[in-house]
């Protein structure tokens, strides 16, 4: 697994330092924060890497952060660290989509798991991103038609109802549709189909 960095957000300083020397001796690369507000400035110029963060904070609180952090399309795993009666925010929290959240004072076992599992998130997240990288390379062949008839069939169409969309006949689909599945050198509709899925074809 990728030793991605944990950036650390927790507007008391001996949190920071404490949560800093426990992932620094397990050999991991921390960098602190001391709010929300902190992290905001600096979040779309950071490496890939999972947040560790409070949920309650002065000015925007974990869960204002995360869901900005969201909107701007930023895909940072984040583990939100709660106090005693936090359950109901780190419910929210959860909901919104953190990977997971741990109850101060925690144990080392229980903060190295929570990065762990945030740590898997960003793998699988690498390895999709290439996937699909790799899924859109092979259609920039396809033309502009072939791609429509591409379309029609990631909506579950048949031939005749593609056709009466792009106002050609079926047997012309389907000749686009041979001539797509040979440049995209699959055998069946199914393998077809996972390489448009892959590559994003029909995502609104």
């Amino acid at each position: 697994m990728t030793n991605y960095p944990i950036y650390v957000v927790d507007d008391d300083p001996s949190v920071r330092r404490s949560i800093g020397f426990l992932l620094r001796t397990s050999g991991r690369n921390v960098q602190t924060f001391d709010n929300g507000t902190e992290l905001l400035n600096h979040v779309d110029k950071l490496e890939p890497g999972c947040i560790l963060m409070d949920v309650r904070m002065p000015g925007p609180d974990g869960i204002e952060v995360q869901e900005e952090i969201d909107r701007r399309g930023i895909r940072l795993p984040i583990v939100v660290m709660t106090g005693h009666g936090d359950i109901d925010l780190a419910v929210k929290a959860m909901k919104a989509g953190a990977v997971d959240f741990i109850e101060k004072p925690f144990d080392k076992p229980v903060v190295l798991a929570a990065i762990e599992e945030a740590s898997r998130r960003l793998d699988d997240s690498g390895r999709r991103s290439v996937m699909r990288e790799e899924a859109r390379a092979r259609l920039m062949p396809l033309t502009s038609r072939e791609y429509e008839v591409l379309e029609g069939l990631v909506k579950g169409h048949p031939n005749k109802t593609i056709g009466y969309d792009l106002g050609i006949s079926p047997r012309t689909v389907e000749i686009h549709r041979a001539n797509l599945m040979a440049k995209l050198e699959v055998r069946n509709l199914s393998d077809l189909l996972r390489v448009a899925f892959s590559a994003g074809v029909g995502e609104e």
